[in-house]
């Protein structure tokens, strides 16, 4: 189980880092949005992760960042902006 723990891990933790650089680089709303979708999969990477190392902690966390990332996909991908915002 080890060999399939370790690679989601390490995927969860470098995809939050690219993600989190993203949107600190505010490149814009687009590539904010991809970002947010890079940490939807980073949370669902972390909560595989915590359900086979029954790490309740880390999977209760990660699925209400799950739903704050699903919040700024339909932010910045789906809805349309404001004109103040555009």
């Amino acid at each position: 189980m080890d060999q399939f723990i370790e690679p989601v891990r390490w995927f969860a933790s470098i995809s939050g880092m690219i993600a989190a650089g993203v949107v600190a680089l505010d490149w814009g709303r687009r590539d904010t949005g991809w970002a947010m979708v890079l940490f939807c999969l980073s949370a669902v990477a972390w909560i595989t992760g915590a359900v086979l190392m029954r790490d309740w902690a880390l999977g209760s966390q990660n699925i209400v960042l799950l739903g704050i990332d699903l919040l700024g996909v339909y932010r910045y991908l789906i809805r349309e902006p404001d004109p103040a915002e555009a």
